[in-house]
Parts: C-alpha cells; structure tokens; sequence
C-alpha cells in the first residue's frame, strides 16, 4: 500500500482508547496499510499532583481518571501476533521508572515477539510522584535515561555482555532472547530533550504545530550536524495539531518529518466514535489523502 507525499508515513494513536478496542484498531491500522502503532505509557494516574502536566498551557492533564494505560510490552506481545507488518512506537516510554534489566527484558522480549517492528520511543518523564512511587529516583532522571539506553542496547547484543557505568555496574551475564535491532528516538520538546534525540536514531514530537515542529527538525539537523552526523537515516515523528491537508504534509515531508501520528476518526466524527466508527475513520483518512494511490 502506498505512503503518499513524499514517502511519509502515518501512525495511528492508540492514547486514550479502551484497552479491549486496540486489538481491532490495529488489526484495521495492519490491514489497512499504516504504519504503525503509537503507544503511549503511564503505570499509574495519581488524583493529585504537585507535578504540572507540561504539555498543556494551564498544567493539567490531557486525559480523565480512569483513562487506560495498558502496559506497553504486554501490548505489543499481545499485538504483535494479531498483526503481520504494524510497527509498534512507544509515544513515550519512560525507561528510568524502572530497573534497566527489567525494563531491558520487557522491551527485548516484546521485539523478539514482533519479530523487529518495534520502535523505542523514549522519554525522561515528567510526573515526580509516579517515580517516587515506582522507586525510582526523579533527579538525574536524564542522566541515567541516557546510561540506561547505553546499558540496555548492551543486553540485547548476543553473548556474554558487562557494563560499568556511573548509576549501574553489570556483572558479565548474558540475556535470552537476543531480539532483532530496536531503534530507539527520543521524544521531547526541550533544548535538552533534542540534544538527546540528536545523538539516538530519531526524534518524537509532542502534540504541535508544522511551523514548531520544523523549527525543532531544524535544530535536531544542527545538532547532529555538530557531532558530525548527517540526517540519512534519521527518523522523525510527530503529531501535528494543525496538519490534515495534502499540502500540510507535503510541506512536513519537504521539512525532513517522515512520520505522523495521527488519530484518523478524530477528523470524522470526534474522539468519542465507536469502534467501528473509528476504523470507518482510518479508512475515510486513506481515501481522502489518496494515500493508496
């Protein structure tokens, strides 16, 4: 199936939806012809924080207690084999609300189930309080994300592996299964969150607009630039709250943006819709965009 303007491709979101609909939202995103899965991750939603939500202008939340937070490698093993080509990205996980090894295993695990289509999206975190409950250490937490990336990628190499950093020291041990190679971008709007990115093997955006987020893959090429880096290979994915034309996203192509995370009903009939109705969406954002032409 094609991709369309200039070879983006189109993500579907998975944020917010029931956890008993996301089987058949991929199912259809599989059939279909998207490319992947955006999935997002919180272990927990605490009534009140101290934290401001900071991607909103007034610090609260994007979503209602009670919203589904479904693990995320659970998910992926459980997707991975009711689908045959749907990519799974994490939209973001947070790796320093857990152990490296633990997290290692659940990521590795889920990749070597989806045989190599997961994407790594990660993020340092914002919520104090949720790392405070999962024991984990809120300070520093960008430091040690960027360790824990280093570390991980050393237990899913094959054979006898060891590490020696400043926040984990590895014994020589080996993890089973090996899993296929996982790209790991880095999301985030900050200066610090694209230095970060610059140096992995991609960028996720947040919810804005064209004009900010090509100013952000500005700033991301002249990173990588700096530490003598190209952008051949790169990936750059974003959601857009202000693209739904072809010329958006041809503008988004042109820009170096490669994918779109998009939730296709929305445009249709709303965030409410049924299941069938949103699958109805997905379809209606194909033909509309001419993407399998």
């Amino acid at each position: 199936m094609g991709e369309g303007y200039n070879g983006m491709k189109f993500y579907v979101s998975c944020a917010f939806l029931k956890t008993s609909d996301v089987i058949e939202i991929a199912k259809a995103a599989d059939d279909l012809g998207y490319e992947g899965l955006g999935i997002p991750d919180h272990v927990v939603n605490l009534e009140k924080l101290a934290t401001p939500y900071p991607y909103t202008p007034d610090g609260e939340r994007r979503w209602q207690p009670f919203t589904d937070w479904p693990d995320p490698w659970v998910l992926v093993g459980a997707l991975a084999q009711a689908t045959e080509r749907l990519k799974f990205l994490t939209t973001v996980y947070i790796p320093a609300m857990r152990d490296p090894y633990s997290a290692a295993k659940a990521i590795g695990t889920a990749a070597y189930l989806a045989d190599g289509r997961v994407e790594l999206g990660i993020g340092v975190g914002w919520c104090e309080e949720e790392f405070t409950l999962m024991g984990q250490q809120f300070a520093k937490r960008g430091k040690r994300t960027d360790e824990m990336i280093r570390l991980m990628r050393t237990l899913w190499e094959p054979g006898w592996t060891e590490f020696d950093g400043e926040f984990y020291q590895t014994p020589r041990l080996e993890m089973t299964p090996t899993p296929p190679p996982i790209p790991v971008y880095s999301g985030g709007l900050s200066d610090i969150a694209l230095r970060r990115a610059a140096g992995l093997d991609g960028w996720i955006g947040d919810l804005i607009t064209l004009d900010q987020a090509v100013e952000r893959v500005e700033k991301v090429r002249a990173l990588r630039a700096e530490k003598g880096l190209t952008m051949d290979g790169y990936t750059v994915v974003t959601p857009l709250s202000d693209a739904f034309l072809p010329e958006h996203y041809d503008r988004a192509a042109a820009a170096g943006i490669h994918g779109i995370i998009t939730m296709p009903w929305v445009f249709y009939c709303g965030p409410d819709a049924t299941v069938a109705e949103k699958i109805d969406g997905m379809r209606r954002f194909r033909n509309d965009l001419k993407l399998d032409a």
